[in-house]
């Protein structure tokens, strides 16, 4: 009985997660403003006719911190064709940790601070970790990944976002 439990449970939390995803897939992003270590702020508005990646991560989490890598090789790549990312660190990493690890890193990218949550909550509270959000160049989101993604199908989809019209 109890296994029959939680093999319901899991396939509800499966079901729920396919279905935000199916929501989000067209939807506008939110226009939530970003706070960047140098200070910069700007809005999700000010991002429109680039390919966005807003990926949410902490200094803490193992799978970001081994994501990286791949995610300055993607920006590095895209980023001349109209690429932008913005690496958003969660509000419960602190500001010296996240500034430490972006400077150690070299991190090409812009990286924001979330202090007061308000751009997670923004994004459909997101509360685990790497969430990424790909947008298109009219500002709707393409795609939502939860965990790592697969590095082949990730850069080939930029590919195709880049090469649609704004």
């Amino acid at each position: 009985m109890r296994k029959k439990l939680i093999v319901a449970v899991a396939a509800v939390a499966i079901a729920a997660g396919a279905v935000v995803a199916a929501l989000t897939r067209g939807a506008p992003a939110p226009d939530v403003r970003f706070v960047t270590l140098s200070g910069q702020t700007f809005a999700t508005a000010d991002l429109r006719g680039k390919v966005v990646l807003v990926n949410f991560w902490a200094t803490s989490c193992v799978a970001c911190v081994e994501e990286m890598p791949q995610m300055i090789e993607a920006w590095k790549k895209f980023s001349p064709r109209g690429y932008e990312m913005i690496a958003v660190a969660m509000s419960y990493d602190h500001p010296n940790l996240v500034a430490d690890f972006a400077h150690k890193r070299a991190l090409p990218f812009q990286v924001a601070l979330d202090g007061d949550g308000a751009v997670a909550r923004g994004f459909g509270n997101v509360n685990v970790t790497p969430t990424t959000f790909l947008i298109d160049r009219r500002g709707r989101i393409v795609r939502r990944y939860l965990g790592e993604p697969d590095w082949r199908e990730f850069h080939a989809l930029i590919e195709r976002v880049l090469a649609e019209p704004a």
